[in-house]
């Protein structure tokens, strides 16, 4: 019998070579219009297949999680909340909203459409309502961004969080407001009726904002970095930044020390959208880490990486990657799902970049499949960031695919994996044994749209085995060996479902909503140009 864990609502803690034919499904895709039959729904999903009932399926899926998202969101304000428990209950939702809940909800919306679970009137009708919340919310004038954190039931700025009434000092977020930023562009192509209000918010976001070329600030490259965010009020006690403008419109602001410095993020998508409005610089791009370096000063990471030198836009880029299991693959921070896969949901970066993104979104898929069904032997896979099934909400990830020493683990035990770093340094664990895995349904759904079957069969079984499904979809997350579910629903894992089979169900759908014409001339130059040392070893 799966046990249930704490209903506590989560923290604000936030968050060349397939493996097979299956592996380019809803890969192929050009801007204007898909017009292959890589780009077109696989196979086993088209009308009259031998797999039809996976379609039939996956339209369940959606269908039930759209269901939660409506029951997240608010009648009045048209905000969804952050998070809801398997109640479902209106009276249940978290009490708060971020940019990225906001726009996860609107993309979902235009799915859900798509899908023919609601109608066109509905649709319009819902995003026209969430717009006009937009436009009345307190956000930062001069840059026309958003803070992290506001009452879904009104729309007010937070100062005093709801669970526990501590104090709140707003704070701007660049990856927050690229997910809404996103969301905005995909409801300008994708609903005539919302395309005017979603365009005026788009056309006011200043992304230079976050952007700092300044090399002499603590770890910014030449290329510059995007800032984690600023507060434009005083910061909270210990905070370490610097007071700066930017754009040079309106006060200083304090801006964090912190930067994106890693690609494989999903806050590449603020790079994009910096990138497509020509506010940032394309070589911002290229001053990410692909990996840290390969030499004995670095070797604080838990694993040496390969690769070479390259330049691009004049930026010197070590192309590095970790090897695991055979496969040279571009890390992320942590190594989970949603930093690699997320962005890719809008921008068709394997087909883009097919030297790059191409090889590296299969071999990651392919990767955590591996580590999921053969190395730790949780016979389930998927894993990234969502709730914890024993507390509130937690970073899980495949730790051999993270730069952090201190890891996103994939079990309960947080089963750390240090294979050393060559020469320079022994490995403290590299042979571990796991214990109870942590599998994160919407991992296996952005999964999806590179390994169709594997990630299928899955979902499947992780419903009928693990029995981690209710009302509402997918539960967050559930551990395997115990058979703990977290049984609450988070707005953003709701909204990379619901984007994922957009796009693997109806042509993809959000990837061409977003990569028009216009932003294919702007971004798909950028990343196309690149060769990661990412492929079989």
């Amino acid at each position: 019998m799966a046990s249930t864990s704490s209903l506590t609502l989560p923290s604000p803690s936030r968050r060349q070579l397939l493996v097979g034919a299956t592996a380019v499904a809803a890969t192929g895709f050009t801007a204007s219009r898909a017009s292959s039959a890589a780009s077109a729904a696989p196979a086993h999903l088209r009308p009259g297949s031998a797999y039809a009932a996976r379609s039939a399926r996956l339209h369940t899926w959606a269908a039930d999680t759209w269901h939660s998202l409506v029951a997240m969101t608010d009648e009045k304000t048209g905000l969804p909340g952050d998070n809801i428990p398997e109640s479902l209950a209106a009276k249940d939702r978290s009490g708060y909203t971020s940019p990225t809940n906001i726009g996860g909800y609107m993309w979902s919306t235009v799915v859900a459409r798509e899908l023919g679970i609601i109608s066109r009137g509905e649709c319009t009708r819902r995003l026209v309502q969430t717009l006009h919340t937009l436009l009345r919310m307190k956000h930062h004038t001069p840059s026309g961004m958003y803070y992290n954190w506001y009452d879904e039931a009104s729309g007010d700025v937070i100062t005093k969080w709801p669970t526990d009434g501590n104090r709140v000092y707003p704070f701007l977020s660049s990856v927050d407001n690229g997910w809404l930023g996103a969301a905005l562009r995909v409801v300008m192509t994708s609903d005539r009726g919302a395309a005017p209000l979603a365009s005026r918010l788009f056309g006011r976001m200043r992304w230079d904002m976050f952007y700092d070329a300044d090399t002499s600030h603590p770890g910014v490259r030449p290329g510059g970095l995007i800032h984690g965010g600023f507060y434009d009020a005083p910061p909270p006690p210990g905070f370490s930044g610097y007071t700066g403008n930017h754009i040079g419109i309106g006060p200083d602001v304090w801006y964090t020390n912190h930067h994106y410095d890693t690609t494989v993020s999903e806050t590449r998508i603020t790079s994009y959208l910096g990138i497509l409005t020509g506010q940032i610089p394309a070589k911002q791009y290229f001053a990410m880490w692909r990996t840290f370096p390969d030499t004995c000063d670095w070797s604080w990471p838990e694993s040496k990486p390969v690769g070479q030198h390259r330049s691009y836009l004049g930026i010197d880029v070590f192309e590095g990657a970790y090897t695991y299991r055979g496969m040279n693959i571009v890390p992320g921070w942590g190594g989970s799902m949603f930093e690699e896969l997320m962005p890719d949901m809008f921008v068709p970066e394997s087909s883009w970049a097919p030297r790059s993104w191409g090889l590296n979104h299969p071999l990651h898929v392919r990767a955590q499949r591996e580590h999921g069904l053969l190395e730790a032997g949780y016979g389930y896979w998927g894993f990234s960031p969502a709730s914890d099934p024993f507390a509130n909400y937690r970073e899980y990830g495949l730790d051999q695919l993270g730069m952090n020493p201190d890891g996103y683990f994939s079990d309960r035990e947080k089963t750390n994996v240090d294979a050393g770093f060559g020469e320079c340094r022994a490995g403290t664990n590299p042979h571990p044994t796991f214990g109870d895995g942590v599998v994160t349904p919407h991992a296996s759904f952005l999964a999806m749209m590179h390994e169709p079957d594997t990630a299928f069969a899955n979902l499947a079984q992780i419903q009928h085995e693990l029995k981690a499904y209710g009302a509402g979809g997918f539960f967050d997350a559930v551990a395997v060996r115990s058979g703990t579910i977290a049984r609450r629903y988070l707005s953003l894992d709701q909204a990379m479902v619901m984007g994922s089979i957009g796009n693997v169900l109806s042509d993809n759908v959000i990837r061409r909503a977003f990569s028009t014409p216009a932003v294919e001339r702007a971004i798909r130059p950028v990343i196309g140009m690149e060769e990661f040392s990412a492929g079989i070893a």
